[in-house]
């Protein structure tokens, strides 16, 4: 699985950007997705993830009510809506695939990242 993540610029606090992640797997839909972030020098970060089918989301409580996450099966593409956006949400951010499913606790693949700065 092969993953293209995109969307990734400079905003102003309280502006938005949409990410997106492309998938090269074939079986895209049966595999949850999420988005990560991480800073120089700080651990990875949980940002939201999606079941295959999209009907599950969770979310990290630092980005509840600004960000969304969606997908696209057809397009074999994953989303992060980001509204409001924060200068702590610069970031690069990262998407990452389960393809063991929604229960799964491995994300086993990953994309290159898309670098998000938010100016204040």
């Amino acid at each position: 699985v092969q993953l293209q993540a995109s969307g990734g610029g400079l905003v102003q606090a309280g502006g938005s950007l949409r990410l997106s992640c492309a998938s090269s797997g074939r079986t895209f839909s049966t595999y949850a997705m999420g988005w990560f972030r991480q800073a120089p020098g700080k651990e990875r970060e949980f940002v939201a993830s999606i079941s295959g089918s999209g009907r599950m989301t969770s979310y990290a409580d630092s980005v509840k009510g600004r960000f969304t996450i969606s997908r696209d099966n057809a397009k074999n593409t994953v989303y992060l809506q980001m509204n409001g956006l924060k200068p702590e949400d610069s970031d690069v951010y990262y998407c990452a695939v389960k393809s063991g499913g929604w229960l799964s606790s491995n994300y086993d693949y990953w994309g290159q990242g898309t670098q998000v700065t938010v100016s204040s």
